[in-house]
């Protein structure tokens, strides 16, 4: 018998499992496909109503540190503490105890929040000299302004974070991806309505009302436990939270640091230098959703499951598939990006007060970013790995180590290359990180798969390639028939490539026979059928 042969009711348990990650990762990918469409709208239609000025630099100033100051208290909490804790009660079925705990937690985030958000008031001159020193005075002013009205909102994006962790550790994904969704739909209506008036400060006005919209979708999801409001700092899981999230802190702090010189540093490169990088990540980040948070928000839960069952080979199989999940996703989507990057945006922003200038600028920001995002897709599910063992120590050291490379590339290259400069030390942080913790968790996970892993990166390598010299192919083939300046231009520069692009590597996928394009239909034939 082959000793690396499984026997049947082993090899049926794995592609149960394996369909489970897979059809979790479609629910969430639905949901990220619908809010970074919207996400996408809610940018072309900025773009065009105030274009790459000063004033949107100012807004993406501003919209940072709300982000951050989130990221820092909240968000970097709940896929590192949060789910894992709660991941752990629900599979041993303390539904009784597991709403005591999320009504604890709900009340101390709403009493904490409220009075640093208050403070932060005070405090928006300090904060915006710190971020955006080199913005000539109005852009300082509008800045300051736009800080103010959107600071209340991390009140509720945090307690919005909080339920959207208990309901990932009930594998109940769906609510979560609606209200990503509404939040993007908030902040359009918000533009539409209230530009005309309000101009840039609409923006504003939207974030702080689509976030207050996101809470209010997701609070019936917590209906379905025992919830009991109150506040209680002697709850037993609090300390192991705190544990768990304590080097998670150091590292986002670090992070925050990095953040803050970044925006600085950009303030000093150009007007419009923040507003040309932000509209090239708006387009990383939606390619980055769709594979590296539905993957990772269908991975974590198992993962934590499986470590509290103590079934070391099921956290395996789940890491494994994950990550060839990612690899199958990624690779040939930053591929794509990369080689129609000039119809991608132009399509997405060229209109209205957007111009061909900014698009220009755009497009090489974004081509940049994008030799970053296969590392930063594989770094989630490896981040989460290490989350789901309770070991949030490793992840933020490296999250030091790799800051420190985005630091010294960044003040090396700022100088002569202005922003590029800075968007290239944001990809050798993301290759940094990732590349230390693969390789940690390779050595700290006995029997990861680094064989079929390597098997699987070549054979869709393979495909990317050959799907790039199609989208290349066509690309030239059309030549100056497909203008940037007009829309059928835009759209037939962009589709034509594209859909060749598409059918090549599907069809080379399914000729290399690789295992998780089988799982990925299956998850979507199950989607499609309810």
């Amino acid at each position: 018998m082959d000793e690396n042969r499984q026997p049947p009711e082993v090899a049926v348990a794995v592609t149960i499992e394996a369909r489970g990650i897979a059809g979790a990762a479609s629910i969430v990918a639905v949901g990220n496909l619908v809010s970074r469409v919207l996400g996408l709208a809610r940018e072309s239609i900025s773009a065009a109503l105030f274009g790459a000025s000063g004033l949107v630099s100012a807004f993406g100033v501003a919209n940072i540190i709300p982000k951050q100051i989130y990221e820092l208290l909240i968000g970097g909490m709940l896929d590192s503490a949060l789910v894992p804790v709660l991941s752990e009660y629900v599979a041993l079925k303390r539904q009784r105890e597991l709403g005591q705990l999320v009504g604890v937690i709900l009340s101390l985030v709403a009493v904490v929040l409220t009075a640093i958000v208050l403070l932060l008031e005070l405090l928006a001159p300090q904060l915006t000299w710190l971020v955006a020193g080199g913005f000539d005075d109005p852009q300082r002013v509008a800045t300051q302004s736009l800080l103010r009205i959107m600071l209340p909102s991390v009140l509720f994006v945090s307690l919005a974070g909080v339920t959207t962790a208990l309901l990932h550790a009930q594998k109940r994904f769906a609510l979560p991806a609606a209200a990503a969704a509404v939040y993007n739909a908030g902040l359009i209506v918000a533009m539409l309505t209230l530009s005309g008036r309000l101009g840039i400060y609409s923006l504003g006005v939207g974030v702080l009302l689509a976030a207050a919209l996101q809470l209010a979708v997701l609070l019936p999801g917590l209906r379905r436990i025992p919830l009991r409001l109150r506040l209680d700092l002697k709850h037993p899981a609090l300390k192991r939270i705190a544990r768990l999230y304590a080097p998670i802190v150091l590292g986002l702090g670090v992070s925050l640091v990095q953040v803050t010189i970044d925006r600085r540093l950009a303030s000093g490169t150009g007007a419009s230098s923040i507003a040309w990088m932000d509209k090239a990540t708006t387009l990383v980040q939606s390619a980055h959703g769709l594979v590296a948070v539905a993957i990772s928000t269908a991975v974590l839960p198992p993962l934590a499951q499986a470590i509290a069952r103590a079934d070391l080979e099921g956290y395996r199989r789940t890491l494994g598939t994950g990550l060839r999940l990612a690899l199958l996703l990624i690779v040939p989507l930053t591929v794509g990006m990369f080689l129609l990057a000039e119809p991608l945006v132009a399509l997405m922003f060229q209109r209205g007060e957007f111009a061909a200038i900014d698009t220009y600028w755009t497009m090489r920001a974004l081509r940049l970013y994008l030799f970053g995002l296969a590392f930063a897709t594989l770094d989630w599910p490896l981040n989460y790995a290490s989350y789901a063992r309770q070991d949030t120590l490793t992840p933020a050291l490296v999250g030091i180590l790799s800051v420190g490379v985005y630091l010294a590339v960044a003040l090396s290259l700022v100088g002569p290359l202005g922003m590029l400069g800075l968007v290239l030390a944001d990809s050798a942080k993301h290759l940094s990180h990732a590349a230390t913790m693969l390789a940690l968790t390779s050595r700290r996970v006995a029997g990861l798969g680094a064989e079929r892993l390597g098997t699987t990166a070549a054979k869709v390598g393979l495909a990317a390639a050959a799907m790039g010299a199609a989208v290349w192919a066509v690309g030239e083939a059309l030549g100056e028939t497909a203008s940037m300046a007009s829309l059928p231009g835009q759209l037939a520069a962009l589709a034509a490539p594209a859909a060749a692009g598409v059918a090549v590597y599907a069809a080379l996928i399914s000729r290399l026979r690789i295992d998780e394009v089988g799982l990925l239909l299956a998850a979507v034939r199950r989607r499609l059928g309810r």
